[in-house]
């Protein structure tokens, strides 16, 4: 029975984790998305429907062969906020 409990303890809190939902851009003002990514550096947000990304506030938060490009999002009140940016891969200098 104690190892049932246990158990039952440690999946608990993985299967909270996996239910919690991301915030949409689209349902919240553009200066609450903005300020998510300025406090954390890095967060994931829903861009409307099924669709997400992952923004961040500096370079530092992307991989080492990663470029930042500003990022620009639909907001409950802007159609194109700016919340910081998006790493993308370097282009590499002899693509074929």
């Amino acid at each position: 029975m104690k190892t049932f409990v246990l158990t039952l303890a440690l999946l608990l809190p993985a299967g909270l984790a996996t239910a919690q939902t991301r915030p949409s851009t689209v349902s919240r003002p553009c200066s609450a998305s903005q300020r998510d990514v300025q406090v954390h550096g890095a967060v994931v947000l829903g861009t409307g429907g099924y669709t997400y990304d992952r923004f961040v506030r500096d370079r530092s938060y992307c991989e080492i062969d990663e470029d930042q490009e500003a990022a620009f999002v639909p907001s409950g009140d802007s159609q194109a906020c700016f919340v910081g940016y998006r790493c993308k891969s370097r282009s590499r200098l002899f693509d074929n």
